[in-house]
């Protein structure tokens, strides 16, 4: 019996192979789309049984080559760009290709654990997994939305006996392994490079009634996403969409003060308080940019009620400490 992990050579997926291997596990079939070469570097420390190409894998799938042979789908592959603009690719491989695996999963009574985002929630102000508060500001958003949507009739349908279908709301998710998003890749990713390439870091100046730099996010490190994921997979009885964040928002701010006084700390300096490093110019403000105005969330906090009432008991780490972890991680990998 295999595990399949699609986007397994991309950020979350690649962190959930690494948890994955950790438990004992190998037998996992990797599904990505290495057009972008470099992905490859993600799994170069994991162990897996075959790779296969996201189109040929949904091919064979359909063509019932793994009718029997899967005991969970990690579904982690998508296009996560919220700037693209391309909305019929965006839901052909974020909708589409979703609803096929929801279909043959469901068929074949095997556990679909798949990656939805907060980006449904759009500008609101409450992140609760319920209808009347999700409204995307993006066609990325929209595609996870719509998937979501599917995905509740489905299990309302099926009554109590279905198989499992578990949808993560994933919110600011940062740490090893995302050098490949390029742009995409978290806040506390560019701020580390930032700062080791100009000695500052630059954050957005004052929009939506915040003061400079003080918007805020709910940011969680990605080994606690993985470990959210692992929970349900040790617990098929529990099926929903479920936030996966910390619960609690921190400002970029916060974010910034600590990877720079990390980055310090790596060459023995000590750290300072904001407006010490504001003073210094090792923080900078910039301009809010025109093209993300009415697009941009400039506050998120998940709402953590449903995923403790399923059981998930685990503390989620603060900036704080998941930053410090992540800028030893990137210290030691260039």
């Amino acid at each position: 019996m295999y595990t399949i992990v699609t986007g397994a050579a991309g950020f979350i997926g690649s962190n959930l192979v690494e948890a994955l291997n950790a438990r004992g596990v190998d037998r996992i079939i990797a599904v990505d789309n290495l057009t972008k070469a470099d992905k490859f570097k993600n799994l170069v420390d994991c162990e897996i049984a075959d790779y296969i190409d996201k189109t040929e894998f949904i091919d064979r799938l359909l063509a019932g080559d793994f009718d029997g042979e899967v005991d969970a789908i990690f579904h982690q592959g998508a296009c996560s760009n919220t700037m693209e603009s391309d909305g019929r690719y965006m839901m052909d491989n974020n909708y589409r290709y979703s609803l096929a695996l929801l279909d043959w999963c469901l068929d074949q009574d095997v556990p679909l654990l798949y990656a939805s985002s907060a980006a449904t929630y759009g500008g609101g102000g409450v992140f609760r997994e319920q209808r009347q508060h999700e409204a995307p500001l993006n066609v990325y958003g929209y595609s996870k939305f719509l998937f979501d949507q599917i995905v509740r009739q489905r299990l309302a349908a099926a009554g109590s006996c279905r198989s499992q279908v578990v949808g993560f709301r994933y919110f600011n998710v940062y740490g090893p392994r995302e050098s490949h998003k390029g742009r995409m890749a978290s806040v506390a990713f560019h701020h580390y490079h930032q700062f080791r390439a100009e000695g500052k870091v630059k954050l957005f100046a004052g929009c939506d009634g915040y003061v400079d730099g003080a918007q805020r996010r709910d940011f969680v490190h990605v080994a606690d996403v993985a470990r959210v994921n692992l929970f349900f997979l040790d617990h098929p009885e529990k099926s929903g969409i479920f936030n996966v964040g910390t619960g609690r928002a921190q400002t970029f701010n916060e974010l910034a003060v600590a990877n720079v006084n990390h980055c310090r700390a790596l060459t023995g300096l000590p750290a300072l308080p904001l407006d010490e490093l504001v003073r210094q110019g090792l923080i900078e403000y910039i301009p809010f940019p025109d093209d993300l105005r009415g697009k941009y969330q400039s506050f998120t906090e998940a709402d953590l009620s449903k995923l403790r009432q399923a059981g998930y008991d685990a503390p989620f780490a603060a900036v704080e400490e998941g930053v410090a972890q992540y800028v030893q991680w990137l210290s030691r990998h260039g």
